[in-house]
């Protein structure tokens, strides 16, 4: 694959109805700000508070191809740099003499640089999600890249050095998850030190309107309504997960899908408010804390709808 094939498969356009509040724009302005100082950037943050978005609307900004990559538990420094895949099989036959046939046949291993190196060498801006859901030791060779921009090769790639010159123009954005989730893995001190951290908490409340409408379709007061429901029941801290904007646009989508209305009377609307809300913010299926969180949900209904 030639380098215009890869930049026009991979160059950044906007993100389709992605909502800038004050909130977001400030988020955006510190993270160019960082980026353009020449540090990594790391957003950290629960789920559902906008960390890869946020990422991929900073990228956008920075206006270089993406070259993504998904933290993985299976994930060896391989998967990163790149790897032997497959046999480049080159056969000569001379047959110049018609009474000689003489053939050479030469196999070899063929090298496949991935996602890291492809980044470096083309100056492309990284977005590694959730990169502390890979193992720390597959994430070693990160250290000398945003420290020292050079990129340790293995001997078996092709070409005259070990060694790969990071593109002045190459930008690297992580995200994760806090460590007590499951599957995360602590980060190497080494590594979170060569990052500068924005940690992300849920979205202010003109935040979470805006994204319900805009990305459900329904009316800016039926959004809010619902963005009160989620809000108060955050704020009672009777769940064991927190739920986010993710939880509005569910029911909102499935409002629309459905035709109901953000009304206290339809029985629709108050049935799927129950079924999502109580799923997402309870997910060990206690049968008494769900009752208490549906209870609450209920109280939050009557009292905005």
């Amino acid at each position: 694959m030639s380098i215009d094939e890869i930049t026009t498969v991979l160059e950044p356009s906007p993100l389709p109805n992605f909502v800038e509040t004050p909130y977001v724009e400030n988020v955006t302005e510190r993270a160019l700000a960082y980026i353009a100082a020449g540090f990594p950037l790391h957003l950290r943050g629960i789920s559902g508070t906008g960390k890869t978005t946020m990422a991929m609307h900073v990228a956008g900004k920075i206006g270089r191809p993406v070259v993504m990559i998904h933290g993985d538990e299976e994930f060896s420094t391989s998967d990163l740099v790149g790897g032997e895949y497959g046999y480049r099989i080159r056969k000569v036959v001379d047959n110049f003499i018609h009474t000689v046939l003489k053939t050479e046949e030469d196999m070899r291993k063929k090298w496949v640089d991935n996602r890291l190196t492809i980044a470096c060498k083309y100056g492309f801006t990284l977005i590694y999600d959730e990169f502390t859901r890979s193992r720390p030791e597959a994430n070693n060779v990160l250290l000398s890249v945003l420290q020292e921009r050079m990129l340790d090769l293995p001997t078996a790639r092709e070409g005259d050095s070990n060694y790969l010159q990071v593109d002045k123009d190459f930008t690297a954005i992580f995200t994760s998850n806090p460590e007590e989730y499951a599957g995360v893995h602590r980060s190497q001190d080494a590594l979170r030190d060569r990052m500068i951290t924005i940690d992300l908490d849920h979205f202010d409340e003109e935040t979470e309107v805006n994204i319900t409408e805009s990305k459900s379709g329904i009316a800016n007061g039926d959004a809010s309504k619902i963005v009160k429901i989620v809000r108060g029941l955050r704020d009672s801290d009777s769940y064991e997960f927190a739920p986010t904007v993710r939880g509005c646009l569910m029911i909102a989508k499935t409002l629309k899908v459905r035709k109901a209305s953000v009304d206290k009377n339809d029985k629709i609307f108050r049935q799927t408010c129950m079924d999502i809300l109580a799923s997402e913010t309870s997910r060990i299926g206690s049968r008494t804390n769900q009752d208490r969180v549906k209870e609450i949900i209920a109280e939050l209904i009557d009292q905005h709808c």
